[in-house]
């Protein structure tokens, strides 16, 4: 573990990526204590300020201070995506694990469904779901979750097809283990530095898809602090405080870009030819 840690410190990327990350954590779980106000708070008299010591990055439409809406807004934003990707991760890997390893027909039939999936966009899919399911959070981080699980699914198949065939899992079939012995014990761990990295990635698209349902209308609504609503709700004030769109757009930005940064990091960490 320790090794683990020193080469990912030596890595700029994942450096980089741990560094923000770790920031972000810092405000997921102390922001609400940290914002200077509470971020439903109207101060009608204070409308669109740009930043100034009482305000530090200015106030929205209606008063309230944007610095507190952007901290209190951090945790369901990142949450999102984090839940989106491993909701992705659990139903994709499984059917893709059950896929790869048990293979025959039933591969093949669920390949082909999962290519059908795939050849639509993953934000026009997840776009189509909540349509039909209605707009809010929940719906939409399911949506997200199942316009990611074709991915994973093939990911964690292509990985169990190769894996099955190495002489610790014929050795295993040899001593009559169970299948799902064989799974949990042989398979599922060789799969995860893949479906690992894959994952980190994965979080940071899913927060862009977030905040752009939000941004639509069809994600958070008001008057929640959310990054993507944030957005939205600054669009008919950009010329009169750029701050109200600026500021969430980059965090927005500055988190998925710790996420990529950190998946780039653990390829490398986790990448077996480093240790040749």
């Amino acid at each position: 573990m320790a090794e683990g840690w020193s080469r990912l410190a030596r890595n700029p990327a994942g450096l980089t990526g741990a560094v923000i990350l770790s920031f972000l954590l810092l405000v997921i779980v102390a922001g609400p204590a940290l914002a200077p106000y509470d971020p439903t708070t109207f101060h009608l008299t204070r409308r669109l300020e740009g930043p100034s010591l009482d305000f530090l990055l200015g106030t929205d439409q209606f008063g309230r201070d944007l610095l507190s809406r952007i901290l209190t807004g951090a945790r369901p934003a990142v949450l999102f995506g984090v839940g989106a990707t491993a909701l992705a991760v659990l139903g994709g890997g499984v059917a893709g694990m059950a896929s790869g390893y048990v293979g025959g027909l039933i591969d093949e039939v669920a390949m082909r469904a999962l290519d059908v999936v795939l050849a639509v966009p993953g934000l026009l899919f997840a776009l189509l779901i909540v349509t039909v399911l209605g707009s809010g959070s929940a719906n939409a981080m399911l949506a997200v979750a199942v316009s990611f699980l074709p991915g994973f699914a093939r990911l964690a198949r292509a990985g169990t097809l190769s894996i099955r065939e190495r002489d610790f899992v014929a050795a295993a079939i040899a001593r009559g283990e169970a299948h799902g012995y064989i799974l949990r014990r042989e398979i599922l761990p060789n799969l995860m530095p893949p479906i690992v990295v894959e994952a980190s990635v994965r979080v940071a698209h899913a927060l862009m898809i977030g905040a752009t349902l939000s941004y639509l209308g069809l994600g958070a609504q008001a008057p929640d602090s959310d990054w993507g609503l944030l957005v939205a709700e600054a669009r008919d004030y950009l010329f009169r405080n750029g701050w109200l769109l600026a500021c969430p757009a980059l965090a927005i930005g500055i988190s998925a870009l710790g996420f990529n940064l950190l998946g780039d990091g653990l390829r490398d960490l986790l990448n077996p030819e480093l240790d040749a």
